[in-house]
């Protein structure tokens, strides 16, 4: 060996020759801190009360509004496939079927309802997670019950959500999901399930970090949930608020929420990570919203992305943040790609 070869061995720290740990694909998985598997994925279903439903959400591709006849077919080749978990957006549709304290969002004959009892029987090893929010189900499209002057009664408005939470509870939901963001819901869900003797057997997974911002649109498309006046910054976080954010994150561990959401994920990683650090003893769950799917959609199809890698990437950021669950509408695509 020649001096100079020495010499670069000398000038070279053994430590920072990082290449040998990632030099084949194997490699490169084992360094990631968690791997993406199927049952971290948990796919959203839109329900309508339109029994017969099969409508495609233009704004949201590959996805679907389906009617209670429709699901189980829908169903059968994704739990064949290995998925494990779904959470539930119900879709009033009829006339007259909204009211301004959501009557219909625990109706026994209503979307939510029956498609618990229909996934309960057909799949019964399906977990089954249920959104709890009066939005799509009330004639103002907010989030709760109003004062005459548009703005959020508090007291009504939790004590209306946690019994929609109990009634699903009762229907056979395994989780609720409260998205509303007003103040005290979950002690008040906790309190209702403890008091129906289901407290023990329902996991509440809270959207305790959940911002106000410009992702929403495709959903609100699919669960036809935008306010009719007005907006949700008053009850639900601004962008900026990191600090409103772990203000929330406290409040509801110690209200007794079972999990915690983080939404919208993408650019709120640095929630996720206060979040894990938080609620370190509780499951974290990334939600990656409709407008934030629709966007890696519009890349791909202008050819700026490929698709496939960039959601690996976007999803891999999240389990690196803390996120233990995600909440994604690429589920049935990730269910194909982890088998290959």
């Amino acid at each position: 060996m020649h001096t100079a070869e020495f010499l670069d061995i000398d000038r070279t720290d053994i430590s920072s020759v990082l290449a040998g740990g990632y030099n084949h694909p194997l490699l490169r998985e084992w360094q990631n801190e968690r791997q993406l598997t199927k049952n971290m994925l948990i796919f959203p279903l839109f329900i309508s009360d339109n029994e017969d439903d099969c409508c495609a959400i233009e704004s949201l591709p590959n996805i679907k509004r389906f009617g209670v006849n429709k699901l189980k077919e829908y169903m059968k080749p994704l739990v064949a496939k290995g998925l494990r978990s779904v959470i539930l957006f119900g879709v009033p549709l009829k006339e007259g079927s909204k009211d301004p304290v959501g009557t219909s969002a625990d109706d026994p004959q209503g979307p939510v309802i029956q498609a618990i009892k229909l996934l309960r029987r057909e799949f019964p090893d399906l977990y089954i997670m249920c959104d709890v929010c009066l939005c799509e189900y009330t004639s103002h499209g907010h989030c709760g019950v109003l004062y005459d002057d548009g703005t959020i009664n508090r007291e009504k408005s939790v004590a209306r959500i946690a019994a929609v939470a109990v009634n699903y509870a009762k229907a056979g939901a395994h989780c609720v999901a409260p998205s509303d963001m007003i103040d005290g819901r979950i002690k008040e869900i906790k309190r209702g399930l403890i008091n129906a003797g289901l407290a023990h057997k329902t996991f509440v997974l809270s959207y305790s970090a959940k911002f106000s911002g410009n992702l929403y649109g495709p959903f609100r498309d699919a669960a036809c949930s935008a306010p009719s006046s007005g907006d949700r910054k008053c009850y639900q976080l601004p962008s900026g608020g990191r600090g409103l954010a772990r203000r929330a994150l406290r409040r509801d561990l110690g209200e007794g929420a079972d999990g915690i959401i983080v939404k919208p994920s993408t650019f709120y990683l640095d929630i996720m990570r206060d979040a894990s650090e938080i609620c370190n003893d509780l499951p974290i769950c990334a939600y990656h919203v409709s407008g934030e799917y629709a966007m890696l959609h519009a890349a791909a199809e202008k050819g700026i992305i490929d698709l496939k890698t960039m959601a690996f990437e976007s999803h891999q950021g999240f389990l690196r943040a803390g996120a233990r669950l995600i909440i994604t509408y690429f589920a049935p695509q990730f269910l194909e790609w982890l088998d290959n």
